[in-house]
């Protein structure tokens, strides 16, 4: 496996080694021991979506106690969207994105302290993610997909969205005192 250091600090890229012959391919995507050595925590849930092409998801992120996220596109192709929300960090307020797809399998691995999306490329994307903690609705926090301050390039000018993510807080409304310095 290939494990590539992004930008923002803890963010991973791992792309598993691949066996391909005519068929098709084959791939590891998960082995505990592995990724423990790797220092990722024990994930606990695995959610999937299917979600339609200019569908934006996002940016989610929860609350005390947080959650780490494994991304991963099984079918189709997500242009993979995180902001660190970490208010000591030096990258504090910036994105990166990545995109994820099927014809060139890797996961993201997303640390507590990151709110995340994903706009669909294809015209249909299968995600899956492992998470560390359970889903706790009290815990579920966003930030407005297309926020000024965070000026987040995405790929599509009409998404799908989900009345959650249309009436999302501004970055700014949610972290009011965080000093933002460091954005991009």
């Amino acid at each position: 496996m290939e494990i590539v250091s992004l930008r923002l600090s803890g963010l991973k890229l791992l792309r598993p080694r691949l066996f391909g012959d005519p068929r098709g391919y084959f791939y590891e995507s998960f082995r505990k021991p592995l990724y423990e050595e790797l220092g990722l925590p024990p994930f606990v849930q695995d959610n999937v979506s299917c979600s339609a092409q200019h569908t934006v998801r996002g940016l989610h992120y929860q609350s005390e106690p947080g959650q780490a996220k494994l991304i991963s596109c099984l079918r189709g192709k997500i242009y993979d969207v995180v902001v660190d929300i970490r208010p000591h960090s030096p990258t504090f307020g910036q994105w990166e994105a990545v995109e994820l797809g099927d014809a060139s399998p890797a996961q993201l691995f997303i640390p507590i302290g990151f709110a995340h999306g994903f706009c669909v490329l294809s015209s249909e994307a299968l995600v899956q993610y492992k998470v560390s903690a359970l889903y706790d609705p009290a815990t579920e926090k966003s930030i407005r997909w297309n926020d000024p301050t965070l000026n987040v390039a995405w790929p599509t000018r009409e998404p799908l969205l989900s009345q959650r993510d249309q009436t999302s807080p501004f970055f700014n409304e949610v972290f009011r005192e965080a000093n933002l310095d460091h954005r991009r």
